[in-house]
């Protein structure tokens, strides 16, 4: 290399959320802020992946959304044990040329399914956001002084994100306006479809309405994660 000349050196910043409305499927669009801190090259081109983690520790609970989240973490009390960071997703974008620094839609796709852990996480959350961490990882192809380079991107790039909750489920509202996602093992529908028709019942929410009994609602009361931040 030239003395004097350096690679690139890029940040990420996440500027905010929102939900596509127009997508095969439920899909968030991150808008993703790229700075690069030597901007004397032009970036031709990132091939951009993306792993996102939910920092679970870092907020707080009401007593609701701690029967919501039972299943994944146990009792409160055993929470200082069980509450730990959990995989979200993965996903990859690929940024056009720029100079300095630029903006540009990280999609984030997202499901309903209720056997998936960070579904059943979202959906038992009911106010606040959700900490994120984004990982970065990829190739960075730019202009340098003997013509195009390559560069991978640095494992140590990160961005921190606090994501609105409301979104997430606004967006779940929009897909699947009133209704939920259940996957059964086939016997177990069976049994359920039989006991539909031999009782003559015209829809499934009154299937589920007779055989499963109304829990009672809890105090409302807030879990404080040794170590967490407030919502």
């Amino acid at each position: 290399m030239l003395p004097g000349w350096r690679m690139p050196d890029l940040h990420f910043s996440v500027i905010g959320a929102e939900a596509v409305t127009f997508a095969a499927a439920p899909l968030l669009s991150f808008k993703l802020g790229i700075r690069n801190g030597n901007s004397e090259e032009r970036i031709q081109s990132i091939v951009l992946r993306c792993q996102i983690q939910i920092e679970t520790t870092k907020r707080r609970y009401a007593t609701a959304e701690q029967a919501k989240l039972f299943e994944l973490f146990g009792e409160p009390e055993r929470w200082g044990r069980t509450l730990t960071s959990m995989l979200w997703t993965h996903t990859s974008t690929t940024v056009p040329p720029f100079n300095g620094e630029t903006v540009v839609d990280l999609p984030v796709p997202c499901t309903f399914d209720f056997n998936v852990a960070a579904t059943k996480y979202f959906a038992g959350l009911d106010d606040g956001v959700v900490p994120l961490n984004l990982m970065f990882s990829g190739t960075t192809f730019f202009d340098g002084p003997t013509g195009l380079l390559v560069e991978q991107i640095s494992w140590d790039k990160e961005a921190r994100f606090s994501l609105p909750i409301r979104v997430w489920h606004e967006m779940m509202n929009h897909y699947y306006p009133n209704t939920a996602w259940v996957c059964l093992r086939r016997d177990v529908f069976e049994q359920l479809r039989r006991y539909k028709m031999d009782n003559a019942i015209p829809t499934w929410e009154q299937v589920f309405d007779n055989i499963v009994p109304v829990a009672p609602k809890p105090k409302e009361e807030e879990l404080t994660i040794e170590g967490s931040l407030p919502s």
